[in-house]
């Protein structure tokens, strides 16, 4: 490793760098960034343990440039998203000499083409670029590629009689890889060669990181988001599952990164993974079984290559084998080490981790109130709307027992079992039979009816189950009293903590409780209006609406009602009479508890989701223009026949007035006309008579002449 090793140099504490991430907007780039951001410079070298964990804080603190602590400037990878607040500056560039002109006012340049392909050329050009720039430096640069462990896939093993000794860094120079990380393993390479040139003032560094855990998560975050939707029967496991995955939890990483900056390493070619070697199997088994509902499906490769969710840089990098050891890491750098033993030994953080990064908390409520005061109907417009979980008594009822008949059967058939696993199975199938003959005792001694403690028993294992515990549920109707509250949210012996101030169980406890409220006589007439073929068949008869209605105000008196339970809790219960506003719909209802939930804690619509809500809003639209279209023509219709008539009346009026014209006209021309029939039209025949026996050349003026003889007032 001579040609990549270099004496240590003696530290030079600096109370503040600059560094650069590309992709800040990406997963590492950004924890990476949070990370650094509130590291101090050179405090990876210092003992003091408490100052450390003060410098670099949680990578969920807010933002804040502290006093001589990195400060970050970095690329997006979407122009469009949103900088992270440690980002004291966005490069944005047109040109790549512009880009350079931002390196060269950094101390340290961080590339990251563990996401993104088209970081690879950048990370290439750019310290090529600030190669050729060496004697124009104002000061030492480091340049750190963050590489894959991918590009060891295809390594030969060191012994093949024993093929379970590890890689470490001492073994670079043998490293394949993988067939499409070949241009991850050129850029390592040519990272590594620029570096040799004029160490002082420019190193290199490579570090080959393991798959990445944590936070939000990566690369495994298919396997966490498919776990905790719960949609899947069992969680998948591409192959046999036997290969080994090299991890490294997120900030771990940061860590190693952190302590390469501040201590300027010899080693050039660094291995950054946890102790962990741990199988694929192991790590779906164990998300599974604390993400989701705990089966795994093994299926093959050229299946899990039609999983459409799933990338192929992810196919790639779960079916990695490889075992790999960091050795310099592990003796020469202070790492504060966040899942040392990997993440099987770490599940429980890590799944918190990923649910509080990614806002998938529980919503949990409470419908309460009176028979036919629409709990049902308001429980589920709000499951529908957050994509929670319905739980009624009828069903929690019905599937346990379901459960519990299931689980005997199968033990009647297998027999005794000869596995570990099939022992735990058959001794869990055993309970179930012992549970489920109790209970049919409890119902024969009882007129049929389950006994209260094991409906609670029922709730609480319904409420703790993985799929309430992740996207959370909407209590129906239940519990009914004081007594079912208290026994329901009550802490388990186990569960008990004397330091703790909260007496109840917190994980299956409603953040809302909400008391539908109606008068009797709303409610009898909302039962008595309801259509015959409804309530056939179902409790909402006269008779038995009547009977709930009486126990409901019999166990609800105001001295002690469930609700005082959640009063005295201080979760106070928020009342809404149904009788003010009678929506079938409940639209304000569902308004109201919706601004006491919230926004959904979940995934939010589907792509499939999405494309129906698209394609249902582009039918509404459709019809909402052929409404519109259709109310247009109407309306033009009824003004083309309203301006018919009127411009038929306008005409039937126009033909009156003329014909009243004609009639005046006539009326005035009767003396003229007398007149003329008697002093003029004679003579003029006489004349017109003559002009005809005559025949002059002129008639006109021959006639005129005779008129004017015959004129009497003329002499």
């Amino acid at each position: 490793m001579s040609d990549i090793e270099e004496e240590e140099e003696p530290v030079q504490k600096l109370r503040s760098k600059r560094i650069f991430i590309n992709n800040v907007d990406l997963f590492t780039g950004k924890n990476l960034g949070q990370y650094l951001s509130q590291c101090i410079v050179g405090s990876s070298l210092e003992d003091n343990e408490e100052e450390e964990e003060g410098e670099t804080g949680s990578v969920h603190s807010a933002a804040s440039h502290k006093e001589g602590a990195y400060r970050v400037i970095g690329t997006l990878k979407d122009p469009n998203a949103k900088p992270p607040e440690f980002v004291t500056e966005i490069v944005n560039f047109k040109t790549r000499e512009e880009l350079l002109e931002k390196l060269l006012e950094c101390d340290i340049i961080i590339y990251n083409i563990t996401e993104d392909a088209d970081s690879i050329d950048e990370s290439v050009w750019s310290v090529s670029s600030l190669h050729t720039e060496i004697e124009h430096f104002d000061s030492p640069k480091m340049f750190i590629l963050l590489s894959t462990v991918l590009t060891w896939a295809k390594s030969k093993p060191l012994d093949p009689d024993d093929p379970e000794i590890p890689f470490t860094e001492d073994d670079y120079r043998r490293r394949k890889p993988h067939p499409n990380f070949k241009e991850h393993i050129s850029a390592e390479k040519m990272v590594i060669k620029f570096g040799k040139t004029n160490k002082q003032k420019f190193q290199t560094y490579v570090i080959a990181s393991g798959l990445t855990y944590g936070l939000g998560e990566n690369i495994f975050h298919f396997l966490f988001k498919t776990a905790w939707l719960g949609e899947a029967s069992a969680l998948q496991c591409f192959g046999t599952g036997t290969n080994i995955v090299p991890t490294i939890h997120i900030k771990d990483l940061a860590s190693v990164i952190q302590n390469v900056c501040d201590s300027k390493p010899k080693t050039r070619y660094l291995v950054a993974v946890d102790d962990s070697q741990n199988s694929l199997e192991e790590i779906v088994r164990v998300v599974s079984s604390k993400g989701g509902g705990g089966k795994v499906e093994h299926i093959s490769k050229e299946d899990a290559l039609l999983i459409k969710d799933l990338k192929q840089n992810e196919f790639d990098s779960l079916l990695v084998n490889l075992r790999m050891e960091a050795m310099f890491v592990k003796e020469s750098m202070s790492v504060r080490w966040v899942a040392e033993t990997g993440m099987v030994d770490a599940i429980d953080s890590i799944i918190k981790e990923y649910k509080q990064t990614r806002g998938l908390l529980p919503m949990r409520a409470c419908i309460l109130g009176p028979p036919a005061s629409g709990k049902s109907t308001v429980a589920d417009l709000l499951c529908k709307k957050y994509k929670l979980h319905h739980i009624t008594v009828k069903d929690v009822i019905d599937d346990t027992l379901a459960k519990l008949e299931q689980s005997a059967a199968r033990l009647e058939q297998t027999g005794s079992a000869t596995g570990e696993e099939e022992e735990e199975d058959d001794g869990k199938a055993q309970e179930d039979a012992e549970l489920l003959e109790q209970i049919k005792e409890s119902k024969e001694s009882n007129g049929g009816r389950i006994e209260d403690q094991y409906v609670i028993k029922f709730f609480r294992e319904k409420l703790k189950s993985m799929p309430c515990q992740n996207q959370g549920f909407v209590l129906d109707g239940f519990p009914k009293t004081y007594e079912h509250a208290k026994d329901l949210f009550a802490l388990e012996d186990e569960e008990e903590d004397e330091s703790s101030k909260v007496n109840y169980d917190a994980a299956i406890m409603p953040e809302i409780v909400v008391a539908l409220d109606a008068p009797d006589d709303f409610l009898k007439d909302r039962i008595m209006n309801l259509p015959e073929e409804v309530v056939q068949g179902t409790h909402n008869t006269e008779e038995g609406f009547l009977r709930r209605l009486q126990e409901h105000r019999s166990i609800n008196h105001e001295d002690e009602t469930v609700l005082n339970y959640f009063d005295e809790l201080e979760i106070h219960p928020e009342h809404i009479d149904v009788s003010e506003n009678a929506d079938p719909k409940y639209e304000a209802t569902i308004e109201k508890i919706a601004g006491m939930l919230g926004e959904p804690r979940n995934y939010g619509p589907t792509p499939e989701e999405k494309e129906e809500m698209e394609r249902a809003a582009a039918e509404a639209r459709l019809r909402k223009e052929a409404d519109e279209r259709a109310i247009r023509e109407r309306n033009e219709a009824e003004e083309a026949a309203i301006m018919k008539q009127r411009q038929e009346e306008w005409l039937e009026r126009l033909e009156e007035v003329r014909r009243q014209e004609r009639e005046v006209l006539e009326l005035q021309s009767i003396p003229l006309r007398n007149y003329l029939m008697k002093h003029v039209m004679p003579t003029l025949t006489q004349g017109l008579i003559q002009c005809c026996q005559v025949r002059p050349d002129d008639p006109v003026d021959y006639l005129a002449e005779f008129l004017f003889e015959q004129n009497p007032q003329v002499d």
